[in-house]
């Protein structure tokens, strides 16, 4: 074997050594990097040659940079990470919700409820005093007014799910097109030879695809090595290999956005992600809050309309509306009214005498009958309150067990694929003193090379 042979052997080692100093280089440098995984440099022996009887070694080279992942991890932590999209928006909304339902702070329409029929029951006791009646007409006001300003936030926060809605949308379409553009740019990395290194599209691709995991559910598919398409659980496509398919919006009857997928309304099929919970607070969550809140409303304006009407005003006139006739239950809250401004319109009177009080306190007694859905005004409501509350604590609840599961996943997948300064200090350390080993071979065999250049032409290499 000849000395060139030994200073090539020593020179591709230095090489080795040398891109693998690189690969430890950009592992400390991407340290911070969001979505990184970390990269090995992988050495692989050079096929030997044979002189005789006697077989040589041709020394090394850096056969591949590998990027050090766990897929069936990455794709555990998607799949819970569209768990918490969901359940963080679901959770926000309900919490939002609550402060309407603030009882603790009085804030509440139990208040108002419990002051409306107080009245009713101070006039029972003194029906001809003009001052209580018109308070009654002053409780009358500030209960309508709570229901309409309950219902009014209600009907707001749903307008916010249904452009968050639309919002989400725009942000899916966003990442696919990058996806599908880093799909492209992986199939041509992995195209152009055996050491080309496609790990850093692959590692922004991961990356995006966590990002478009919190927005919506997403269900991979791959192909081969490099292609993948990415659907909705509901099969809906998102990206197939560079090209990316956008969702659409569509105004349904009700006035919302629906979600489209190639003409084909996926709305319902959508489970996970923000978009899932912007949805089922916009069509489940509070239109089932209005609703109750609507029947209460509506039961209680019908029964004290009916009580008054069984009854006699101060002028000895039948009974007419305390509140305007809900056209229909669906929002009687939003717009339950006080009918009158007179405070001699309330009917105290059963046989229309001005001193009577008996129909005043049937009205103050509506308080503890069955009036709302087989029950009182006051229990119906209290549920209300407790099922908002209820909702919004398991929601609370379920949020922060989803965390800590994502978080867990998270130190998993770094553990496997974080950079580790310490570990990457002693790779710089260690390929560092093979590259000076090496050089110092390459050194020792030019300095013999020159000197068997310098005894002669009759000295041979």
């Amino acid at each position: 074997m000849s000395l060139t042979s030994g200073l090539s052997i020593a020179i591709q080692a230095m090489e080795a050594d040398q891109g693998a100093m690189a690969v430890v280089s950009n592992n400390i440098a991407n340290v911070n990097t969001p979505g990184y995984t970390r990269e090995v440099a992988n050495f692989a022996e050079t096929a030997p040659i044979t002189y005789g009887n006697l077989q040589f070694g041709t020394g090394v080279e850096l056969q591949s940079v590998q990027s050090i992942s766990d897929s069936v991890l990455q794709l555990r932590l998607d799949q819970e990470t569209q768990n918490q999209g969901k359940l963080s928006t679901v959770s926000n909304g309900l919490n939002q919700v609550q402060t309407l339902f603030n009882e603790a702070a009085g804030t509440g329409l139990q208040s108002l409820l419990s002051q409306f029929f107080g009245g009713l029951q101070q006039v029972a006791a003194n029906p001809t005093d003009s001052g209580l009646r018109q308070a009654v007409l002053g409780d009358a006001q500030s209960l309508a007014a709570g229901f309409n300003q309950t219902a009014s936030a209600l009907v707001t926060q749903q307008q916010d799910a249904d452009q968050s809605v639309t919002q989400t949308v725009g942000q899916i379409n966003q990442l696919t097109s990058q996806i599908a553009t880093l799909n492209g740019e992986i199939t041509t990395a992995t195209g152009n030879g055996p050491n080309s290194n496609a790990n850093a599209f692959t590692d922004q691709r991961s990356e995006l695809i966590n990002q478009l995991s919190q927005l919506v559910d997403v269900q991979q598919i791959t192909a081969d090595t490099t292609g993948l398409t990415l659907t909705t659980k509901g099969g809906a496509p998102l990206v197939v290999g560079n090209q990316s398919f956008n969702l659409q919006t569509q105004t349904n009857a009700n006035g919302f956005q629906d979600v489209y997928s190639q003409g084909t309304d996926i709305t319902s099929s959508i489970q996970s992600g923000n978009l899932a919970g912007d949805l089922q607070l916009r069509d489940q969550t509070i239109p089932a809050d209005l609703s109750q809140l609507d029947t209460l409303a509506n039961g209680l304006a019908t029964a004290v309309n009916t009580q008054n009407a069984a009854g006699f005003d101060l002028n000895g006139n039948p009974g007419g509306n305390i509140f305007v006739p809900p056209a229909a239950v669906t929002g009687a809250a939003l717009n339950l009214a006080v009918a009158t401004t007179d405070p001699n319109d309330i009917a105290a009177s059963a046989d229309g005498t001005p001193g009577n009080n008996v129909n005043a306190t049937a009205l103050a007694n509506l308080q503890n009958q069955n009036i709302i859905a087989g029950q009182t005004p006051i229990n119906y409501y209290s549920g209300l309150v407790f099922q908002v509350g209820n909702e919004a604590a398991t929601a609370s609840s379920d949020l922060q067990g989803e965390n800590l599961l994502v978080q867990q996943l998270q130190d998993q997948v770094g553990a496997v694929s974080g950079v580790s300064l310490n570990e990457e200090g002693s790779n710089l350390i260690l390929y560092q003193n093979a590259y000076t080993a090496a050089s110092h071979v390459a050194t020792a065999i030019s300095n013999m090379i020159q000197t068997a250049l310098a005894m002669g032409p009759t000295i041979t290499s």
